[in-house]
């Protein structure tokens, strides 16, 4: 894999106690010191970190597992800084910062929501921040609860465009049997497509410690090879196991990618219908077909139709001929206010800023020519 790649670990609470009551710093250490590598290299690294009930246990002395929500969700309150906090101290060893990022299923159903999470996600990386995700378990109900953090980093795939996600577990990837119960089970070293034969490998967690099992992490790869994101499931406890995937060891059970991250976007741009439309200057259309560039607001002439920020529009040339269509970074209020004007002014007019772009070019799809692409 080359360098610049967006790499996603999921690391459970299973891995991160090694069966315990307490967090294990010697486990976590070893996987910050793996990531850091990675990082070094140039690779833009998130973590997504199950463990804040397990640290809420061993802050507490709370070895019982009780099931009440309230109880569940107390321990998450009094573990999660707890476990953040860990995590900094680890990752400070090696110069790097981290960032917290908590997320609920509704940062990813609503639009400004899922755009405010996927920019601040951007933002991290662009800095050089790791962004360390789990569920927000304090406030998460049945209704906005993703459920498990297998799922949660598939989703986070498919937010940022993931170009690869490692689910560490406890076991070495997708035996043909649970090797736990069975010692004549095979490890199976690619998936190409999960079906019900893959669907009937999977058991049931047997640790009692996290909310994942093979069900969950087949469920996560299913959806993050749909997006784009090839997945790797492997056990934490192989040496160097992160650098090893990285650099194309063969290495668990890897589920490849059943389309690029780039056909997956503009398969979605496609269906997606479009609310409104702007029409840009001679300079700005041509920018667009001829660079592939972005939308700035000093290219926009025309607002048509009232939208809000993440809608999908359509961009117009000046003779009304749609050439693109991607997501607005503003709404059409906002633009409004914004049109015609320099980068450097958005601020002055709006009081704030959500980039210099009304539409990013990786988010947005050429229509008026034979080929489509972003």
């Amino acid at each position: 894999m080359s360098k610049g790649k967006k790499i996603i670990v999921k690391v459970g609470t299973s891995t991160l106690t090694k069966g315990s009551n307490t967090l294990s710093r010697r486990i976590m250490l070893e996987l910050v010191r793996q990531v850091a590598e990675l990082n070094d290299l140039g690779h833009q690294m998130i973590l997504v970190s199950s463990g804040a009930g397990a640290a809420g246990r061993e802050v507490l002395k709370q070895p019982a597992h009780i099931k009440s929500m309230p109880f569940k969700q107390m321990l998450a309150a009094v573990g999660q800084p707890f476990l953040m906090q860990a995590w900094a101290d680890l990752f400070a060893i090696f110069n790097i910062s981290v960032g917290q990022v908590l997320l609920t299923l509704s940062d990813f159903s609503n639009r400004q929501r899922y755009l405010n999470a996927r920019d601040t996600l951007h933002a991290l990386l662009h800095h050089h921040v790791i962004p360390i995700i789990n569920e927000n378990d304090t406030v998460a109900t049945e209704e906005i609860k993703v459920g498990d953090n297998d799922n949660l980093s598939a989703m986070v795939s498919n937010l940022i465009g993931a170009d690869l996600l490692i689910l560490l577990t406890d076991i070495e990837g997708l035996y043909t049997a649970d090797p736990r119960l069975n010692p004549q089970a095979k490890l199976i070293p690619s998936v190409d497509k999960i079906d019900e034969s893959v669907w009937a490998l999977a058991g049931k967690s047997i640790t009692g410690l996290g909310t994942g099992g093979m069900v969950t992490k087949l469920e996560a790869a299913q959806t993050a090879m749909q997006s784009g994101t090839s997945v790797v499931i492997a056990s934490s406890s192989i040496p160097a196991v992160l650098p090893k995937i990285v650099s194309g060891e063969a290495i668990g059970t890897l589920f490849r990618a059943s389309t690029s991250t780039k056909e997956s976007r503009k398969r979605w741009l496609l269906s997606e219908k479009p609310v409104g439309s702007l029409t840009l200057d001679h300079g700005a259309a041509e920018g667009l077909q001829s660079k592939g560039g972005s939308l700035l607001p000093v290219g926009v002439r025309k607002i048509l139709n009232k939208f809000e920020r993440g809608a999908m529009i359509e961009l117009l040339n000046p003779e009304g001929k749609p050439i693109a269509r991607g997501i607005s970074n503003y709404s059409s209020e906002e633009i409004e206010k914004i049109q015609g004007v320099k980068t450097d002014q958005i601020e002055v007019k709006l009081g704030f800023t959500c980039g210099d772009e009304i539409v990013h070019r990786d988010q947005m799809i050429l229509i008026s020519t034979r080929k489509l692409s972003l």
